[in-house]
């Protein structure tokens, strides 16, 4: 492995964790890791002063072009639109989806709220609120001065509201209601299911236009309680959860019949579920369930 490779598998996983939190697809962050390595290749001979500074910006601004492109295809898309789940593998062994959450948790529903920003925006906020680089290096990055950066991130903040900073709450917390709320949502007990939803919880679900799922987000504990318990009298001793770890969050799988039907990310707010994100669409499950199915 000559020299230039290397350096490049340093740097691999940022780039890839920086790829995905653009674009929100495993698959088009893999495809975009190939085309900076490309690029990498190419310049490889040439003096680079800073490599992860040159592959950092190499891939921020090929996932600006590129998210260019997937919002305007996302405007058609049919239903609500989540990102691709990222499963952990729940093991000591680092995996690229390990990488990934290693690199700063974004969860599913910040990444959907992203979707409200420019694609410069979007970049400006991650860099700076999730990889931590300095304004100096954010002006580099975007080719935009240190106080114009400054601003980039600010209005991306104004524009992502309230909704992006709310949700916080520690890990142990998190895993304790969700068994709460799986052993409610299986049992059909409604009464619980509404007393683990903040009262102003939302749920939004992605199908995909290929499964059913809710076309707008649902809001309030009361209607959100009332899908999980038709879904239970739906499926009435077929239904399984399983806890698993879900961009980098405690999550859950729901299988109907042993057969994987959505993973679900939530986020909490003073001991109640604050906001759900229902990944159903099978293109977005698949990577998800192959990983999952290869822990045996």
């Amino acid at each position: 492995m000559d020299a230039s490779t290397r350096t490049f598998l340093q740097h691999r996983a940022r780039i890839r964790g920086i790829a995905y939190r653009m674009l929100g697809s495993l698959a088009d962050a893999d495809d975009l890791v190939q085309d900076v390595w490309l690029r990498w290749r190419e310049c490889a001979d040439a003096e680079v002063r800073t490599p992860e500074a040159w592959l950092v910006t190499a891939a921020t601004r090929l996932a600006i072009d590129r998210l260019r492109s997937l919002q305007r295809s996302r405007e058609h898309y049919p239903g609500l639109w989540l990102p691709e789940p990222v499963l952990g593998d729940g093991s000591a062994a680092e995996s690229p989806e390990d990488e990934l959450e290693r690199l700063g948790e974004v969860s599913m529903a910040l990444q959907a709220l992203l979707e409200r920003l420019t694609p410069a925006a979007r970049a400006a906020f991650l860099l700076r609120e999730v990889f931590e680089l300095d304004y100096d290096e954010l002006a580099g990055i975007l080719g935009k001065s240190p106080a114009g950066c400054r601003q980039l991130v600010s209005r991306a903040k104004a524009a992502l509201g309230e909704e992006a900073r709310r949700g916080d709450a520690p890990a142990a917390e998190h895993e304790r209601l969700l068994a709460a709320f799986a052993r409610a949502t299986a049992a059909g007990d409604f009464g619980p299911i509404q007393a683990l939803l903040a009262a102003d919880a939302s749920l939004q679900g992605d199908g995909g236009g290929q499964v059913a799922s809710v076309p707008h987000p649902l809001r309030g504990a009361r209607r959100i309680a009332q899908l999980y318990f038709a879904n239970a009298l739906r499926w009435a001793g077929r239904l399984r959860w399983e806890p698993v770890t879900l961009n980098g969050r405690p999550g859950l799988l729901r299988f109907v019949d042993g057969r994987l039907e959505s993973a679900q990310s939530f986020e909490f707010e003073n001991g109640r579920i604050l906001r759900i994100g229902v990944q159903r669409n099978p293109a977005k499950l698949a990577r998800l369930q192959a990983a999952w199915q290869a822990r045996g």
